[in-house]
């Protein structure tokens, strides 16, 4: 006989939750809803609810966030999307406190979503309306993080430092970038995540000197004004070495 009998647990419920992170007027913006049913109704939330019996973690996230605000994301494990129909998606963290919930016991597997310059999203599903907030609008000083539902500003500031943290070393920050980019476009990424300036110079040297990192496209673009500006897409290597360490505030 087994000595584990599953039905002396008590049952609890698996939720994801979704930091979805792009850069809109050179600023690192989150995705926030407002939420239309309770707990909480009223308050702005991260996007994400219940994963159903038939879905595995990554599929509950995508659909969560196509039902809230009508954007998609690549699962992991899938082909690479086409240009602007997908997003990078990675599972952040998990989240458990018996009383993060007033229903019951619910327990979060937070991902992080990391797209191009997003459209404006669209409200569905439980969520009344749906916007793009400053990061340090929610998470400043003088920041609405104490308005957010559940511990939605604990994750939210995890997936903030995990950005933050990952494009020092690896090929992440070209996720916030179109398919073709400048390095100036590229740098003003890295502004945005890392709320610094960065000289020009010395970025530009960086990231063109680890090979594979950057590949020439060939073309050039005047969209940021000024003269024609090399473009480049994301080349095979995914590490920067060594790493590109964010400058101390």
């Amino acid at each position: 006989m087994s000595p584990y009998d599953p039905s002396a647990f008590p049952p609890f419920a698996v939720t994801v939750d979704l930091v979805v992170l792009t850069v809109r007027r050179h600023a690192l913006c989150t995705l926030a809803v407002r939420r239309g049913e309770p707990p909480f109704q009223g308050r702005w939330a991260l996007p994400g609810g219940f994963v159903r019996p038939d879905e595995d973690l990554a599929g509950a996230a995508a659909r969560e966030l196509v039902e809230e605000t009508g954007l998609c994301v690549q699962d992991p494990g899938t082909p690479a999307p086409a240009p602007g129909t997908g997003a990078h998606l990675e599972q952040l963290a998990t989240y458990g406190d018996p009383k993060r919930d007033p229903r019951m016991r619910v327990v979060s597997v937070a991902h992080l979503v990391l797209a191009p310059d997003l459209p404006a999203p669209r409200a569905g599903g439980d969520a009344n309306s749906a916007r793009w907030a400053p990061v340090e609008t929610l998470l400043g000083p003088e920041g609405e993080a104490s308005a957010l539902a559940f511990d939605h500003a604990q994750i939210l500031a995890d997936g903030v430092e995990r950005a933050r943290s990952k494009i020092e070393y690896s090929s992440l920050a070209t996720a916030f970038c179109p398919p073709e980019f400048t390095v100036g476009e590229l740098r003003r990424v890295y502004e945005a995540v890392w709320a610094v300036a960065l000289d020009p110079r010395n970025f530009h040297r960086k990231v063109t000197g680890t090979p594979g990192f950057l590949v020439p496209t060939g073309g050039t673009t005047t969209r940021q004004g000024g003269r024609p500006a090399q473009l480049f897409r994301a080349g095979g290597a995914t590490l920067l070495n060594p790493p590109m360490l964010r400058p101390e505030v």
